[in-house]
């Protein structure tokens, strides 16, 4: 099972933190993928949930390819990945029930749960079951390994 950190999350809801750059860095040190919120801006990448914080560049996102999931926060972040040769992991949603992301995972909503094989995310929410999932996204991830 894919165990997907919540925007650097591991073991709680750090707002505070969520999106840092380092604060990924050292979701993926300790094992986890993460799941991050990317504008694109004026030809620039910045992470952040609700508006654009912590400016990044293309470089940081190849160094960490394999273990990224990048929640798409406009239009010209899903243009831009989508124009890359690199197969990068990307979706976009609102309130969708699932979206699809581009590299083919069934990634949906809290409260949707059972889906056989998708990405529960943020199980604890509705106190979901994740069994028959192929991962899980959570602010309390470590307590799925």
């Amino acid at each position: 099972m894919i165990l997907i950190s919540h925007r650097g999350n591991i073991d709680g809801k750090f707002v505070s933190l969520e999106n840092k750059p380092e604060y990924i860095d050292s979701s993926i040190f300790e094992g986890y993928d993460v799941e991050i919120d990317v504008w694109y801006i004026n030809d620039n990448f910045y992470l952040g949930h609700d508006n654009p914080q912590y400016e990044v560049n293309l470089e940081w996102f190849l160094n960490r390819i394999k273990n990224l999931w990048i929640h798409c926060k406009n239009v010209d972040c899903m243009v831009f990945f989508n124009d890359l040769e690199y197969k990068f992991n990307y979706f976009w949603h609102q309130d969708d029930t699932v979206t699809l992301t581009s590299l083919g995972f069934i990634w949906a909503f809290p409260g949707n749960q059972p889906i056989k094989n998708s990405i529960s995310v943020l199980p604890e929410i509705k106190n979901e079951e994740t069994k028959g999932c192929y991962g899980i996204c959570s602010d309390f991830i470590k307590k799925y390994k």
